[in-house]
């Protein structure tokens, strides 16, 4: 097999060290050196020059949690290597070779033949606008498991505030939920606390909150109103950061909110996952592809065994599934239409993901070509031809083991 990186390296990283092994062909002979350095930034810094003065021009290595980025941070600033970050999926070495040194060599030997196939690595400012987009995403989980939990509390005292208010943690909501961890038992003085703009009627309110909350409950709601307060301003914090950070990305940002469905939070997460260099994927396919929201290939003779999404990118699938729901209740847009065609084919789950795949192949091209999104609104479909429609329903009763006879229904009189 032809050698296309005669001096190359593998890298078998963890958390405390990083296996380097050292491919070199001379006078068409290969040899390998192997070396372990510690993860630390000295270890690395030694690792860039114990490379360098092997004249290693590519460094291969495996995607393995977060421990591949400071060694890929370090060595692509150190040093001029061609770096390649590896699917971990992609580059399983023989059963029964498992050891940190022969994954090393096979990680080399792969990438001297050139077999090995790059894996996206966004530049800094996108992996950064990432890590923020995706730790608002968890605070903001965070926050709805506290209040789902203040929901449980206020039933197990028997008090049904989520049942005559809308919002537990609005204007009314939380100043009853104020009065409560105060020691407010009295159903009338906590109705009393409603806004005007509560449609439930303060006998209502009062029958809602007429309960019997303890110690032990009052103090579990002021920990969990304590720790959405929290996080709502370590998310407070992450947005000022996030708008500090969206200066490279505004205009894309711009290009995407005119997509339905899409708003500011959702340009910016999907684009700290996608970054704004469409030139990375040659087609539309590839991308869609490296988002996993295209159905797998599993076939075996000439039968489709499975068509579901391969696992993988879960932030992107979950923001664009997001946004696709929000973008099909648009109605007359293409979103919508597309929808409506395939949930009574496939369900509406994988109708869903259709959309969201439809989304990002429109987001693909217009960060390619730097344009907007056009609404076009589709025309209604063209009735079936009653004899055609006709034929096909009798073969598709024909298929599962019925025969039908049709007769023209007759035409009204008058």
């Amino acid at each position: 097999m032809e050698v296309l990186n005669p001096r190359c390296a593998g890298l078998d990283v963890h958390k405390k060290t990083v296996v380097a092994a050292a491919r070199l062909v001379e006078d068409g002979k290969a040899s390998v050196e192997v070396h372990t350095f510690e993860t630390t930034t000295a270890g690395l810094m030694a690792l860039a020059e114990w490379l360098s003065s092997h004249g290693v021009t590519s460094v291969a290595m495996e995607a393995t949690g977060v421990y591949w980025k400071p060694v890929w941070h370090i060595l692509s600033s150190a040093a001029t290597f061609e770096l390649v970050l590896a699917n971990a999926q992609h580059v399983k070495a023989v059963p029964g070779r498992k050891r940190d040194v022969s994954d090393a060599v096979w990680l080399a030997d792969l990438q001297a033949h050139g077999l090995i196939q790059a894996s996206f690595v966004p530049p800094r400012e996108v992996g950064e606008l990432r890590s923020l987009m995706c730790t608002r995403k968890q605070l903001t989980r965070e926050r709805t498991s506290h209040i789902q939990r203040i929901q449980k509390t206020l039933e197990e005292a028997n008090i049904k505030l989520d049942s005559v208010i809308s919002d537990v943690l609005g204007q009314s909501g939380r100043a009853m939920l104020q009065a409560i961890i105060a020691g407010e038992s009295d159903p009338k003085r906590l109705a009393a606390l409603a806004s005007s703009r509560i449609q439930a009627s303060p006998a209502t309110l009062a029958k809602a909150l007429d309960g019997r909350p303890t110690e032990i409950h009052r103090v579990l709601l002021r920990l969990h109103l304590d720790q959405i307060d929290a996080l709502d301003r370590s998310i407070a914090v992450i947005e000022r950061h996030v708008e500090t950070h969206l200066d490279p990305f505004r205009t894309a940002v711009e290009q995407v909110v005119t997509i339905p469905g899409m708003g500011r939070r959702s340009a910016a997460a999907v684009l700290g996952e996608t970054g704004i260099d469409m030139s990375r994927f040659p087609s539309e396919g590839q991308f869609l592809s490296w988002a996993c929201l295209v159905p797998r290939n599993d076939e075996s003779a000439g039968k489709r065994r499975s068509s579901r999404l391969r696992p993988g990118a879960n932030w992107l699938k979950t923001t664009l599934v997001q946004c696709a729901w929000a973008a099909v209740r648009n109605s007359g847009s293409r979103f919508n239409a597309l929808f409506n065609r395939l949930k009574p084919k496939r369900g509406a789950r994988r109708a869903i993901c259709a959309v969201a795949a439809e989304m990002l192949r429109t987001i693909y091209h217009m960060l390619k070509h730097g344009t907007y999104y056009e609404e076009q609104r589709l025309e209604p479909r063209r009735q079936a031809n009653p004899q055609a429609e006709a034929r096909r329903l009798i073969q598709r009763l024909a298929r599962i083991g019925f025969t039908a006879e049709i007769k023209p229904v007759p035409s009204p009189a008058g």
